[in-house]
């Protein structure tokens, strides 16, 4: 068996994280959280010394969501880190490129974090590196361990690796199903005029300003009524 933080080991792991983003891009209509599960599941068995890994993410610092993660722990982690708003994670997001503690016992840079955590949890180790997320959006993809000094040298580079490649998946399939989405919201705004222009005998211009009018005045998104003009008129067959 070739070991990880062998020379022939390592190059192994560039190839099957390069042959995983490959496979992740080549998925038609991929989902986004089916995507960052099938990282984090990656990242718990390639990244040298980890057992656990997870996905961190926040627009705020304060309401923290964790998209994925291969087991409990790195849930509860990022609950902790959003109770008292600090923590390893937090800190890789919005800080620094990368945060490592060796051990969670003898590390005083996250007090809270660190009571609860040892008080809660057999995590003593913990690394997180930074992912660039689109939309304002920060995060880390982070991988733990229940032994202190659980990761070295090994890590930090496939991590930094397995996040830049993360990275690029996850905002590609984001960006796959927001462009989906909007085909969708497109279709109905346009259903929805052209119910208005039949009915009304209005340019699609007109229509369009009327449907604005009715978001505007009710308070209520345009896709919103568009979509409820539309599934009225089917429920109403006309």
């Amino acid at each position: 068996m070739v070991l990880v933080n062998e020379p022939a080991g390592l190059d192994g792991v560039h190839r099957r994280i390069a042959e995983l983003v490959q496979q992740l891009h080549g998925q038609f209509e991929a989902d986004p959280d089916a995507v960052i599960a099938e990282l984090v599941e990656h990242a718990a068995v390639e990244i040298p010394g980890a057992q656990y890994a997870g996905v961190t993410v926040t627009r705020n610092a304060k309401k923290i969501e964790t998209p994925a993660a291969s087991h409990k722990w790195p849930i509860l982690l990022d609950e902790i880190q959003e109770r008292h708003r600090e923590g390893p994670c937090l800190t890789a997001a919005w800080e620094e490129r990368t945060v490592h503690v060796a051990d969670l016992e003898h590390d005083d840079r996250f007090p809270h974090y660190r009571r609860d955590v040892l008080d809660h949890t057999p995590i003593r180790s913990v690394m997180a590196f930074q992912l660039f997320i689109a939309d304002q959006t920060m995060g880390a993809i982070n991988v733990y361990a229940e032994t202190p000094h659980a990761f070295g040298p090994a890590t930090r580079e496939i991590g930094l690796i397995f996040a830049a490649h993360s990275s690029v998946a996850w905002n590609s399939a984001r960006r796959d199903e927001q462009f989906r989405q909007a085909l969708a919201s497109r279709d109905v705004i346009g259903q929805a005029k052209g119910m208005i222009m039949e009915r009304y005998t209005v340019d699609a211009v007109q229509a369009f300003a009327l449907l604005r009018k009715l978001s505007q005045d009710s308070n209520v998104p345009l896709l919103q009524i568009a979509t409820e003009l539309t599934t009225n008129a089917s429920s109403a067959g006309i």
